[in-house]
């Protein structure tokens, strides 16, 4: 992948997280702060547990990417095709980019209940109710199968590098620039609540989603244009 597109997809999911995740999954780590870590706690103890339940979402972001970047590879079978899949996916974004920004249902569409079946209500209460350190880890990968419109997102990207590793490399940059604020969201719930701020970086993410789009459906153009090139320039 070019250091541009991996440097986009750092900014868009640091910018992103700071907007859609902490509105989406901050309930989520307001509660698991609240009700697994003592405040009588160390710091490095608290901090440890944050790190584990980050760790966990990022293992299940980038299995996710692994399986959608093969998707995307069983997809790919000439030119015309290879750059329709990278037209599509840019489509895609585009569209996810004017659904973050609240202009289209384009992402609430495509939004599944898995999280509403009995088994990962229950699983997740369990995990949610124990207070071992194991527990953190196995509540950031159910946190990471929830529906949610910014992992959509980044799953088409991966799906558009119709590669496994590459796939799996688009979803754990993902996962990782998230991180930093969940990780100051487990230590300032008060960050849940300020919605300007959290607006300013989701407007900034869903313009650079839009654009990345763009930029994708430029380069399916620029494939099925020049047959000579492979689908993995497009992402070196």
């Amino acid at each position: 992948m070019e250091t541009v597109n991996i440097l986009t997809i750092i900014s868009i999911a640091f910018l992103g997280s700071f907007g859609h995740c902490i509105g989406m999954c901050g309930g989520i780590v307001v509660a698991y702060s609240t009700i697994k870590i003592d405040s009588k706690n160390s710091k490095l103890s608290q901090a440890l547990s944050h790190l584990l339940y980050s760790l966990g979402r990022v293992l299940t972001y980038t299995t996710l990417g692994a399986i959608f970047g093969a998707l995307g590879g069983v997809a790919t079978f000439s030119n015309n095709a290879n750059g329709g899949l990278l037209i599509f996916a840019g489509v895609a974004m585009v569209l996810a980019g004017l659904s973050l920004m609240g202009k289209i249902k384009f992402l609430t569409l495509i939004e599944h209940s898995f999280a509403s079946s009995p088994l990962y209500k229950s699983t997740f209460k369990k995990v949610l109710n124990s207070k071992s350190n194991l527990s953190f880890f196995i509540l950031g990968m159910l946190n990471g199968l929830l529906p949610c419109g910014f992992v959509y997102f980044f799953a088409i990207t991966a799906a558009s590098t119709a590669d496994p590793l590459s796939g799996a490399l688009v979803m754990a940059i993902f996962g990782l620039s998230t991180v930093p604020a969940m990780f100051t969201l487990g230590f300032m719930t008060s960050l849940a609540s300020a919605t300007g701020f959290r607006n300013m970086m989701m407007s900034l993410s869903s313009i650079a989603v839009i654009l990345y789009g763009t930029y994708t459906i430029y380069n399916g153009y620029d494939y099925i244009s020049n047959p000579q090139k492979t689908l993995r320039d497009c992402h070196k």
